[in-house]
């Protein structure tokens, strides 16, 4: 404020004070799939599309080909939900089909187009499905041998190249680089195991040496699916929503060690749903249903709810009975969960049943904790773009310490966290740091974990037996 005379009242605003916080929207499904018969206009190639749970006419423009239809109904069966749908067009072999769904980084198309929607929708999506094409585990470049080292080889300019043997149509996107030693070439790193090949392909090393040859084994890879979406959904602090492969216990497990993140959550086996034109059941990807389980506990309860012990609408059964009693630890159910799978029991209803992520990390075992904190780190980062290069004041960081540990304490009134704080440590904040326009603040924070396991330990007392003499006396007496 400058120095001006003026003779008379006036009134100048002050803005400092704490600001509150608003949680974002964390029910946004973002779903993804093909649809051929849809209207293109309604639905375009690789665009992302809002669909709200009362629109049921657009939805209807998807057409009953494809995945889309059936997902998006599937969802909309749990409860209302925010749908952000990206429609891909459907190739002419599966292997087409997931290289459209993979799409293109730079042009965002396939499932990089949830990139673009907050840009081009105004919404997030947080958890993230692309039913019918999450449980494939398909024919991939799987091991790359060194045949011979070469020599003269320099690891910044040796490259290699895998292409489709003579007579394989469908075999494409296997990348590898080369590990560089001394001037010779001892391995190669598979960056992308690629899909469709059904022969073995050739290696090509290139570069400033010579004598350098590879050999190249296919063979079941991990999903390319979710392989392209595990970036996506840490850049959108969102999760995956993945099928398992729908058919053994032992082909869940394996489909499992595919995985070590904390933003995958697998369900498997597949539901039954009824058709009207089959006049009986039949088996749909769970994956979107989890996902309006999810979605549903978030309006509901809270997103710090896991989804697990509850009910999936709109099913007559699953694709394969899975075994399930109380106290049974050698059950199939527990045997999935176990292995962080989650599966679906009948229980008064076909509920979810699991809470665990594919984490390698214990701390992040849980779904309902992934998505707590994300929750609240979105939150805190998006609250204070007005903070943004004002001049650095002791006023000025109590205000967004103190706007923090404000939020923090109403998110415990609510339950979604045990507790937190905020607080500014100095050792952090050095001259030459807040000179530079630095400031750090500390916050802690705990989601609560679902009560996953409850035990009562019974004893017996032979006492009541002096008591029952006693009470026997008495009322002879």
């Amino acid at each position: 404020m400058t120095e001006a005379f003026y003779h008379g009242p006036e009134v100048v605003e002050v803005s400092d004070g704490i600001r509150p916080i608003r949680t974002p929207a964390s029910a946004i499904i973002g779903l993804i799939g093909t649809a051929p018969d849809a209207d293109a206009d309604a639905f375009p190639l690789d665009t992302p599309i809002l669909l709200l749970s009362t629109q049921q006419r657009t939805a209807a423009k998807l057409g009953e080909a494809g995945t889309l239809k059936a997902a998006v109904d599937g969802i909309l069966d749990q409860g209302g939900a925010t749908i952000v749908l990206v429609r891909v067009e459907e190739g002419a072999d599966q292997a087409a089909t997931l290289s459209n769904l993979i799409g293109d980084q730079t042009l965002l198309t396939g499932v990089h187009a949830f990139r673009a929607a907050q840009s081009a929708v105004a919404t997030t999506p947080r958890i993230l499905v692309a039913p019918g094409y999450t449980g494939i585990r398909p024919t991939g470049v799987d091991a790359i041998a060194v045949d011979a080292g070469g020599t003269g080889y320099d690891a910044t300019t040796t490259t290699v190249t895998i292409t489709p043997a003579a007579g394989d149509t469908t075999g494409t996107g296997a990348t590898a680089t080369a590990v560089v030693t001394d001037g010779t070439v001892s391995g190669i790193t598979i960056t992308r195991p690629g899909i469709g090949y059904t022969a073995a392909p050739t290696v090509t090393i290139a570069g400033d040496g010579t004598g350098a040859t590879a050999t190249a084994t296919i063979g079941s890879v991990a999903n390319p699916v979710v392989a392209e979406l595990l970036g996506i959904a840490s850049a959108l602090r969102a999760v995956i929503v993945a099928d398992g492969p729908n058919t053994t216990l032992e082909a869940a497990a394996t489909y499992r060690g595919d995985w070590g993140s904390d933003r995958v959550y697998i369900v498997d086996p597949f539901v039954q749903v009824w058709d009207d034109d089959a006049d009986g059941a039949v088996d749909q990807p769970a994956s979107a249903r989890a996902a309006g389980v999810i979605s549903r506990m978030d309006h509901e309860r809270g997103f710090w709810w896991s989804p697990s012990n509850q009910v999936l609408n709109g099913i007559v059964g699953t694709s394969r009975p899975v075994g399930w009693s109380v106290g049974d630890t050698s059950s199939e159910a527990n045997w999935l969960n176990e292995r962080e799978i989650t599966t679906i029991i009948r229980r008064e209803g076909f509920r979810l049943w699991g809470n665990r992520t594919t984490s390698e990390d214990p701390l992040w075992a849980f779904l309902s904790v992934r998505r707590t904190a994300d929750m609240v780190y979105d939150a805190v980062e998006a609250a204070f773009v007005w903070a943004m290069d004002r001049p650095l004041s002791p006023q000025l960081v109590l205000d967004i310490q103190e706007s923090v540990n404000a939020y923090l304490r109403g998110l415990k009134a609510r339950g979604a966290i045990l507790g937190g704080r905020c607080w500014l440590d100095p050792e952090l904040n050095t001259p030459d740091r807040l000179m530079a326009g630095h400031l750090t603040l500390d916050f802690d924070l705990e989601p609560p974990a679902p009560m996953e396991r409850l035990t009562f330990r019974a004893h017996r007392e032979a006492g009541y037996y002096t008591e029952l003499v006693e009470a026997v006396i008495r009322e002879a007496a």
